[in-house]
């Protein structure tokens, strides 16, 4: 089997670092009906960042499943439209098992953390 190709050495401190990561807690979470993809709109609580509205294909978890999870989000990216909404935050994911490209579950802590808290 061939070795994956990993993308060129890149600078943490020119481009890691000038992302902004943030913990948040979902506190709501329903279908957009206007996204391109079956995706939630949810709003996600980042403390004394406050609260940003993202839009993301996280479907294969309930609506329940979802919402007070402790998600990662960047808050430094310029709001996006999709569809007919702006989203204000990226919350990170991965690909979710087995489900279509695009697919994903959220990136979150092990254990309970502070809102608003940096990734390092």
């Amino acid at each position: 089997m061939a070795k994956s190709q990993l993308k060129s050495t890149a600078d943490k401190e020119n481009t890691f670092d000038m992302l902004d990561i943030r913990l948040g807690r979902v506190v709501s979470v329903e279908i957009e009906p206007s996204a391109p993809k079956k995706a939630y709109r949810m709003v996600v609580d980042f403390g004394k960042y406050g609260k940003r509205t993202s839009v993301g294909r996280f479907t294969c978890h309930t609506p329940e499943e979802m919402k007070d999870r402790l998600v990662m989000g960047v808050l430094n990216f310029g709001p996006r439209a999709i569809g007919d909404v702006m989203s204000e935050a990226l919350i990170l994911g991965v690909q979710y098992p087995g489900a279509e490209s695009g697919e994903a579950t959220p990136v979150s802590p092990a254990v309970e953390a502070k809102i608003g808290s940096k990734l390092f």
